[in-house]
């Protein structure tokens, strides 16, 4: 449609990573993490309604009538692609785009930690991509790819609903599969997917027991597995997957998890002093102090445990915020916005730090 295509190429041309159409208002970007007018024109219900008609895949358009809501993704010619959600409101058609950029991003690019590259190299276990919806966690999880791809030998295979980034072999042989077009289901590939050779399995999203479970066995015979997870820090993503699962099951899992989880890095979006957006990354890696709090179940140590383990290169929000700050890469306004504990930051800034982590994991 000409209206649809005119709403992208203008939010692309903005730098909006969002577009939101909803029936009845007029369309809203979202750049550098703020809610703009896209337009001053009101979407009217019509509108909508065609746009979502002439996008929706034809092996979606069964499911959307029965469960009113489809992920897809969509290629724009000259204007790019984009990951897109289309559902019922109020009876009404809304639909959200996530602009995919076209080029893969590196560490670099999105100014993530050094010790990502290192994490991104493990031969095993299962590495997770943690934060809340719109954080970044399926772009650094993309750069994830992209680095292995550039410096190993490794047959990668993705699950994805939908695929966003589309990835060339360069030293890597990557299969992309994207569930409703490549797949009929997200539990029939990953049921299948240790049957097509894989050195690394990228899950979409670590969604349910099943998808742990199938993890979990490719972590254990010797594969890399990488997921996303919705979480608000590293540390509850343990807490998290145990949920997942009724409580008489929860001890095994928890042991599994101590021998099997690699790392877990945790993501807030903040804005950057010369306009875009600067990561806090939250780093938690599973060292002997780690994997020792998992096992006697004292999870509530985990963030004293990644607070005391800067030598091994984790950090807190709270650390990697006060980096950002002292570097001038953002405001301390908003590095206290997206602390973990703005108290506590505030006297870091002031150059008062308390041993209070190291008294928690000694007691």
């Amino acid at each position: 449609m000409p209206l649809l295509r005119e709403l992208l190429a203008k939010a692309v041309a903005l730098g909006a990573s969002d577009i939101h159409l909803k029936s009845n208002k007029p369309p809203i970007f979202r750049i550098h993490a703020e809610l703009i007018d896209g337009d001053p024109q009101v979407l009217e219900v019509e509108d909508v309604r065609l746009m979502v008609e002439s996008i929706l895949p034809p092996y979606l358009r069964a499911r959307f009538d029965e469960e009113h809501q489809a992920d897809f993704s969509l290629a724009e010619k000259d204007i790019g692609r984009f990951r897109v959600n289309a559902f019922m409101s109020s009876g009404m058609c809304t639909v959200v785009f996530r602009h995919v950029k076209s080029k893969i991003p590196n560490f670099q690019d999105l100014h993530l930690p050094a010790i990502l590259e290192k994490l991104a190299l493990s031969p095993r276990g299962i590495m997770l991509a943690a934060g809340t919806t719109g954080s970044g966690k399926s772009t650094s999880l993309a750069a994830v790819i992209n680095h292995i791809n550039h410096n190993e030998r490794r047959r990668i295979i993705s699950i994805e609903d939908p695929v966003e980034y589309v990835f060339e072999d360069i030293q890597s042989v990557i299969s992309q599969r994207e569930v409703g077009l490549d797949t009929l289901s997200f539990h029939a590939s990953l049921k299948s997917v240790l049957r097509q050779d894989p050195d690394v399995i990228m899950i979409g999203e670590m969604r349910d027991a099943e998808s742990f479970m199938a993890a979990l066995s490719a972590a254990e015979t010797g594969h890399l597995v990488l997921s996303t997870l919705h979480t608000g820090t590293a540390a509850q993503a343990i807490p998290r997957i145990l949920d997942f699962f009724p409580a008489s099951e929860r001890d095994q899992l928890r042991m599994a998890l101590a021998d099997n989880m690699r790392a877990v890095f945790c993501q807030r979006l903040i804005p950057a002093v010369k306009g875009g957006v600067r990561p806090a990354v939250e780093i938690m890696i599973n060292t002997p102090t780690v994997r020792k709090l998992i096992e006697k179940n004292l999870l509530e140590k985990l963030p004293a445990g990644i607070e005391t383990g800067g030598e091994d290169g984790m950090q807190t929000f709270n650390q990697a915020i006060f980096k950002l700050i002292k570097a001038g890469e953002i405001t301390e306004e908003n590095g206290m916005r997206y602390a973990g504990n703005a108290e506590a930051l505030r006297m870091n800034l002031k150059g008062i730090f308390l041993d209070e982590a190291n008294r928690i994991i000694s007691t």
